[in-house]
């Protein structure tokens, strides 16, 4: 159990079919929403620490680690982006959540769109953040590609940021625009995960699955004027990896979507700029019809 101010996160477990899953669960009012993280070495508290102590006091908030992630069980499979919307349902379904909001960062932006299609009944709002799914072209180009393809190379990068908490720092200042910004105590949290022996394990069969050498398998662009849940896009203006352009995209795609861009901050905006973010995510939730 974690606190923060005025505010207790209960730390538990589910069970879904075999595997020990690990979420944090705040507030017990309101409706339900449940935050999704991104791929790399992320994790629900990585991601969505500050964001769960500002919603709870409005909001059930429910935040899991992804399988193959944080404090989850990491199996043997095929990460595919289906098979997390695929978890997410027999997530839901587990905790007895007809309907929920979701938001979810980077991966988990793409798995909460990809639910959202498959599923419509069951999101109320929608909040893809620097989203995955948006883009069509992998980050990084040609050398993007052979470096998740060669399996070798990707393993030994991650057997160097895992002998280094510098390069770790490194890593982390590609997706935040401010230096300034990344704390001292974040670097650490990070370093630490990614020193877990499975660390990177499920990011890499996903990448493996998504990154093609002519662009990216999921691309929801097409697909966008088929959800009909309120739909807030956040993105960081600087983001690296999911450039503004895509969002501004999908946000013209989406008839009656909201886009709101979060100045000089790149593609962690909820860590990044952790008030702004809150206050745009709370100011949605508020005002977004029941």
């Amino acid at each position: 159990m974690r606190e923060g101010t005025m505010t207790i996160i209960e730390d538990t477990w589910v069970k879904i079919e075999g595997l020990n899953i690990h979420l944090y669960m705040a507030g017990d009012e309101g409706e339900t929403v449940v935050l999704l993280h991104g791929g790399g070495t992320d994790s629900a508290w990585l991601s969505w620490q500050p964001a769960i102590l500002a919603l709870s006091t409005r909001f059930r908030v429910i935040a899991p680690d992804l399988p193959g992630y944080g404090k989850s069980d990491t199996p043997r499979i095929q990460y595919t982006l289906q098979y997390y919307i695929d978890f997410l349902k027999r997530l839901l379904d587990q905790l007895g959540i007809e309907r929920a909001t979701l938001a979810g960062v980077s991966m988990g932006g793409g798995i909460s769109i990809g639910f959202t299609l498959a599923n419509p009944q069951r999101v109320h709002r929608l909040v893809p953040v620097d989203s995955y799914g948006i883009q069509r072209q992998y980050p990084g180009g040609l050398w993007g590609y052979y470096l998740v393809r060669l399996d070798w190379l990707n393993r030994f990068s991650w057997w160097l940021l895992a002998r280094s908490r510098a390069l770790t720092r490194a890593s982390l200042q590609q997706i935040f625009h401010d230096p300034n910004a990344l704390s001292e105590t974040l670097v650490n949290e990070v370093y630490e995960e990614i020193r877990r022996p499975e660390a990177g394990l499920a990011f890499r069969s996903f990448q493996r699955h998504e990154v093609l050498r002519n662009g990216v398998r999921t691309n929801y662009l097409d697909r966008l004027n088929e959800i009909r849940a309120e739909t807030l896009f956040i993105h960081g203006e600087n983001d690296r990896l999911v450039p503004l352009a895509c969002a501004r995209e999908a946000h013209d795609r989406m008839p009656g979507s909201r886009l709101e861009v979060i100045p000089s901050c790149g593609h962690w905006p909820q860590r990044e700029k952790p008030e702004e973010f809150n206050r745009i995510l709370l100011e949605f939730l508020g005002a977004a019809k029941s």
